[in-house]
């Protein structure tokens, strides 16, 4: 990791100031005298809903956008970074060549040096060899102060803690997948050491060996960075302050998102909520939040006191009752899925073998694994997408809604019909047919899909609001299990919050891959892990669990 650092060269100080500064599209409001300033060495997390500007920002640093009132000052001569989602990298080059390329200049020193070398070995008497040898000096000390020599281990660190093979590195970007292509976006912003990282969901499309290494790489990295991330998780480890865009304005909070949650929680009993129930959400968040840390302290107790809870009768709150309504008539039977003996291997490889379990009313199975272990592999094969090379896997009848055994969300997802309206795509659901359009819009809205959005045809709607439409579509849809695979990819936290506590309230099963740690803790109740060498675990509880187990074993 340090070596990594070393060759990045000399950060220089980068700041960046909003002057009342407000933007708006023709009649929409988007920001209004807003002031903010970024340090050298500060990592800003920047959150907020969906559509309420947490991009524009960012393309207001980039300049891609002008401001409609106000000023922008960045320090003269800053290099920008920017890492969108949506990657930008293209071309027949390969990952290997483009990153190379970074280091230009290193490579020249590094041909002199070979060249002068060269000459020096041939032993001739040469009139300026004083000068060459002075040359020598000169080109090595310069390659030493920039660590010219750990260039290649650089490159092959970030490449692999990245999750690229050694084949997908020297492969044409034009032939890598979108995801792979942004994870090479990410290396190659990294490596090109601006002044200001500008991050947009730099995580969607890591693992968790990853996102783990992204988050030490930005604790040590001495620029400024502004993140935008709905991964809680990443959030705590990374940044040092919190800016929310919320009605128009961009409110500050010292600390990471632990600290965020809490100061907001004294915060929003003196000011009028947008959303009605973003208390009782926010309440959840500060729940989940000492869970984790009394489950780092001491996992036994925490599994114990997760159990006792379950069994403890409390009071719904507002969101939960909107939320299980729907379900009071929904009989889902105890065994709904049948695993057994299961292999499946690709490209030669073994990504799961000898695989048996049983799925049951109530399980919240999150499936976890480093990247290439096989997580997205297995969801297809329990989908029946794809065939396993042995073993079987039985569905059984599981409700009394009809012959459906499953819902996938990411074939939901793609199904969505552009020429469909919201309202029409939810209310065929068969736990909405008989209900009330009150009662479906209350649900909708905790979605953040309000009456405007409802009658909008499906192929207007954002990607994030297609997302909730799918959600929604798989909380209602009465199947016994609900499949999803990264879930939280296309949500903005508060969408996230809501299908936090569906998921948990849901009568029959659910199977998530994710790399969200927040969200596996606040959803899962069983873990499988993949290690990717074709072995499987279970664990009964959620990551932190694991975790603080797994370090509790290595202290014995």
């Amino acid at each position: 990791m340090d070596a990594f650092f070393c060759c990045m060269g000399e950060i220089r100080m980068s700041v960046v100031r909003f002057y009342d500064l407000s933007k708006s599209y023709e009649k929409q409001l988007v920001l209004r005298n807003v002031f903010f300033r970024l340090n050298a060495g500060e990592r800003v997390g920047l959150i907020g809903k969906n559509g309420v500007g947490k991009t524009t920002v960012l393309r207001l640093i980039l300049q891609r956008e002008e401001p409609t009132g106000g000023t922008i000052d960045i320090a003269a001569e800053s290099r920008i970074g920017y890492f969108s989602q949506f990657s930008e990298l293209n071309g027949s080059d390969s990952i290997q060549t483009v990153l190379w390329a970074l280091f230009a200049d290193i490579q020249q020193i590094e041909q002199e040096l070979r060249a002068i070398e060269a000459v020096l070995e041939q032993g001739r008497s040469e009139p300026a060899l004083d000068d060459l040898l002075a040359r020598y000096a000169e080109l090595t000390e310069e390659m030493e102060r920039r660590n010219g020599w750990t260039v290649q281990n650089s490159i092959d660190t970030a490449l692999t803690q990245l999750g690229f093979s050694q084949t997908d590195r020297h492969k044409p970007i034009d032939q890598l997948s979108g995801g792979w292509r942004n994870r090479a976006a990410l290396a190659q912003i990294l490596l090109q050491s601006p002044d200001l990282l500008l991050l947009d969901e730099p995580t969607n499309f890591l693992d968790l060996a990853g996102v783990t290494w992204l988050e030490q790489w930005l604790t040590k990295w001495p620029g400024a960075a502004i993140v935008v991330s709905h991964d809680r998780h990443f959030l705590d480890q990374v940044v040092t302050r919190l800016v929310e865009v919320e009605n128009y304005s961009l409110h500050e909070y010292a600390g990471d998102f632990t600290q965020y949650v809490r100061q907001k929680q004294s915060r929003i009993k003196t000011l009028a909520r947008q959303f009605q129930h973003e208390e009782t959400l926010l309440a959840y968040e500060a729940e989940a939040i000492d869970d984790r840390e009394e489950a780092r302290r001491n996992p036994t107790q925490a599994l114990k006191r997760r159990l006792a809870n379950i069994k403890k009768r409390v009071e719904p709150r507002p969101v939960d009752t909107i939320i299980t309504e729907f379900y009071a008539n929904l009989q889902i039977r105890t065994e709904l899925c049948r695993v057994e003996g299961l292999i499946k291997a690709y490209d030669g490889r073994t990504l799961f073998q000898d695989l048996s379990f049983e799925l049951q009313k109530g399980d919240r199975l999150a499936i976890i694994g480093p990247n290439g272990a096989g997580k997205s592999s297995l969801l297809k094969v329990l989908c029946g997408q794809e065939a396993a090379d042995a073993g079987q896997v039985t569905w059984l009848r599981g409700s009394n809604y009809g012959e459906q055994s499953y819902i996938d969300y990411n074939e939901t997802l793609d199904a969505l019909d552009p020429s469909d309206t919201v309202s029409h795509a939810v209310n065929v659901m068969k736990l909405v047919f008989y209900e009330s359009r009150k009662k479906v819009e209350r649900f909708l809205g905790l979605l953040r899909l309000a009456e405007l959005d409802i009658q909008q045809r499906i192929g207007v709607l954002s990607g994030g609001q297609r997302a909730r439409v799918a959600l929604a579509q798989c909380l209602l849809s009465g199947a016994p299990t609900i499949v999803l695979d990264e879930p939280t990819n296309h949500l903005d936290l508060s969408s996230i919050q809501v299908m936090e506590r569906a998921l948990v309230h849901y009568p029959g099963a659910v199977i998530v891959v994710s790399h969200d740690r927040f969200f596996i803790d606040k959803v899962a109740n069983r873990l499988l892990i993949l290690d990717g060498q074709g072995g499987t675990e279970f664990f009964a509880g959620n990551w932190t669990l694991w975790q603080a187990m797994l370090n509790q074993e290595g202290e014995r």
